[in-house]
């Protein structure tokens, strides 16, 4: 993973500084410099070698001597993609949008009782903090500015779990929105897209697009992927009596392979079976001539 850390009004004899964002365990999170940095590097880039769980990173730029420093950068994250974690992140309803003043519930599922619910808000980002807290191992809110979420799940030892981006919506603005799950999807697996008005109980038509372009636009007001691939992936959006929704991404996952090297146990196990089995019919074959 390479970091890159950009200065208004660039010139020349900055030194960067590049840190992780480390939780202590009592809700709050701490800055640590990165390997190589605490003396800063001539480099705008720092790179990240084998990351194997999330992390959030911050940069910051000083110069002079005595040496001024800037404000630390916004925080960015790297979320992991691993799928084995002790506790997952779920969200009920499970969609990506939501309207202002409605309820969203979201829960830490495993070993709930050590983790808490996280957030992030998007509009958050413009300050030099991480403005995190710690809402327990479940959360139920309904917000009434509409804003972009990042919400995750943390132990106490500072684990963090698979990410859910939410958005939401005001009614003023997006008449509808779009019904799309909010974890990705595996390849092959089913997947039912809607589509839902503030105001209306049920739609009479809709029209579903994927990457802007129309895929179904019959009477039919949901749209059903019955075995999901690649190319399914993208961008999706909704519209119904010329309201258009906002647009949100579907993810979608290949199916785990087994690595090469229990692959080849395996292939060693089927061999070593088979020539048993052969043995077996040999001894019985030359019993029965006997």
């Amino acid at each position: 993973v390479t970091l890159k850390c950009e200065v208004e009004h660039s010139s020349a004899g900055w030194r960067f500084f590049w840190y992780q964002a480390v939780p202590d365990g009592s809700g709050s999170y701490s800055y640590e410099l990165l390997p190589g940095s605490s003396n800063g590097t001539e480099q705008d880039s720092y790179i990240i070698h084998g990351q194997t769980h999330t992390a959030g990173y911050v940069c910051e730029t000083g110069r002079g001597d005595p040496e001024f420093k800037t404000q630390k950068s916004q925080p960015k994250f790297v979320w992991s993609g691993d799928s084995n974690l002790s506790v997952s992140l779920a969200v009920s309803p499970d969609r990506v949008q939501h309207f202002t003043d409605q309820v969203f519930y979201l829960s830490c599922e495993g070993n709930s009782s050590k983790w808490s619910v996280r957030l992030f808000p998007q509009s958050l980002f413009q300050s030099s903090y991480i403005d995190w807290r710690a809402v327990g191992s479940t959360w139920s809110e309904s917000l009434r500015e509409p804003q972009d979420i990042v919400f995750y799940c943390e132990s106490g030892s500072g684990e963090l779990s698979n990410s859910v981006n939410l958005t939401v919506h005001d009614y003023d603005q997006y008449d509808i929105i779009l019904v799309s799950p909010v974890h990705p999807v595996t390849e092959g697996e089913s997947v039912l897209l809607g589509c839902i008005s503030w105001r209306e109980a049920k739609l009479s038509s809709v029209f579903f697009y994927h990457n802007d372009e129309v895929i179904q636009n019959d009477t039919r007001t949901e749209l059903n992927i019955s075995a999901v691939s690649k190319s399914d992936e993208g961008f999706y959006k909704c519209q119904s009596s010329g309201r258009m929704s906002a647009q949100s991404w579907m993810s979608v996952k290949a199916v785990p392979t087994p690595d090469s090297s229990s692959s080849l146990v395996l292939l060693i196990v089927r061999l070593v079976c088979g020539t048993m089995l052969i043995i077996v019919l040999l001894l019985c074959a030359c019993s029965e001539r006997l």
